[in-house]
């Protein structure tokens, strides 16, 4: 079905009432509907009742098994824009272009269509907060020619006072290629990169990036000796592991961290470090965090991750779980600090803890009495080692 509008196509008509107008054939000198129109077409027609002083135009479909014209829709009429209940007697209707569907250039040099408005170079949604949609057809694309100077689109601020241009590469780049959006709006801090076919993703990291003069300089008054810096001398890390340090924002002080008198033995501000033997000495004390454990359905877990020091005040029987020890080769070794409840509460160990005599200690029963308890493994957690460090006290 398609909207024809051709020249000289006028024909009588008998037809009374408001239904489809039966066709009865060409006036002198003009051609019959049918000969320009197929089934199911449309047209915009008049209907001229000289004899009645009525009038009808609209657009109208082509029937062809009648050869008649449904009044589809009537644009305007001498029944106040309804359709005309036609008299008897002979009338004409022909193929006309109504006025309301006219496309005009006013005296300003302006053309509007329903919604649009073309101003010079302008086209412009009338209605409010209109959208202006473009529709390739298939695998075609909205082109934007280039005259003289690269294809561009400009996005203006809403003053249309200035605005953010982008172009095409020109001629003598010979490129053609395509860009494809990334699939989501990226992270904070992420950047865009290519997959080198186009495709366009947001990412945390840009593999062998070099380091700009500016981010160089962030060393600028290191104190590190020149045999510190030179502990870089006959490093291995490729390219990229050196890379890393791209855009690191650390200050010098920051960087001074690693300004080791000897390796091996802690300083003050300083980072630890290991010696030649990958041994560490303190030459202070260390800190550790106290890890609170809960238990909950009378199950608790102790997890070697969280550190190595924990303290569990009962609240109920509980069944012990030991988790995340250090892979088999290393020691993972903790201790455990057991204060009773008023009610006297029991503990399951793990089937893995091997006691003295294997046997386990009986808890302290009284309100608020303290067990400790030391375990090491170095088998990955096939067996722990339990020892009483002391009980009864507090």
């Amino acid at each position: 079905m398609a909207l024809i509008i051709k020249d000289r196509v006028k024909e009588t008509t008998t037809t009374t009432g408001t239904g489809n107008v039966a066709l009865g054939g060409a006036v002198s000198n003009f051609v019959t509907f049918s000969s320009v129109l197929s089934d199911s077409d449309t047209t915009y027609y008049a209907i001229v009742d000289s004899n009645n002083s009525d009038f009808e135009v609209g657009l109208g479909t082509y029937v062809s098994s009648g050869n008649t014209i449904a009044r589809t829709t009537v644009l305007a009429s001498s029944n106040s824009g309804s359709a005309v209940s036609l008299s008897a007697g002979s009338k004409v209707i022909f193929c006309a272009f109504p006025a309301d569907k006219a496309v005009v250039e006013d005296a300003n040099g302006v053309v509007s269509i329903e919604n649009l408005q073309f101003d010079t170079n302008a086209i412009k949604s009338t209605n409010t907060n209109g959208n202006i949609q473009l529709f390739p057809a298939g695998t075609g694309f909205t082109e934007l020619y280039g005259n003289t100077n690269a294809g561009a689109i400009r996005f203006n601020c809403e003053s249309n006072s200035h605005g953010v241009t982008l172009k095409g590469p020109p001629h003598s780049a010979s490129a053609t290629y395509s860009l494809e959006l990334p699939n989501g709006d990226g992270s904070d801090g992420q950047l865009l990169k290519t997959d080198g076919s186009g495709k366009l993703a947001f990412t945390s990291s840009l593999p062998g990036i070099t380091a700009t003069a500016s981010e160089i300089n962030i060393l600028d008054g290191v104190t590190a000796t020149a045999s510190e810096i030179n502990i870089l001398d006959g490093v291995t890390a490729t390219a990229s592991e050196i890379n890393i340090l791209d855009g690191v924002t650390a200050t010098a002080s920051e960087i001074n961290y690693l300004d080791i008198t000897t390796l091996g033995l802690t300083q003050a501000s300083k980072a630890v470090t290991a010696d030649a033997n990958g041994v560490v000495s303190f030459d202070n004390g260390t800190i550790e965090e106290v890890t609170t454990v809960t238990s909950s359905s009378n199950a608790a877990t102790i997890n070697l991750r969280d550190g190595n020091l924990f303290e569990h005040d009962l609240t109920e029987n509980v069944t012990y779980t030991f988790s995340n020890p250090a892979a088999a080769g290393r020691a993972s070794s903790f201790v455990l600090k057991v204060i009773q409840d008023s009610s006297a509460r029991t503990i399951t160990w793990p089937g893995s803890v091997d006691w003295p005599a294997a046997t386990a200690p009986t808890l302290t029963a009284t309100n608020n009495g303290v067990d400790v308890f030391v375990f090491f493994t170095i088998d990955g957690g096939t067996t722990y080692y339990g020892f009483v460090a002391g009980q009864a006290m507090g």
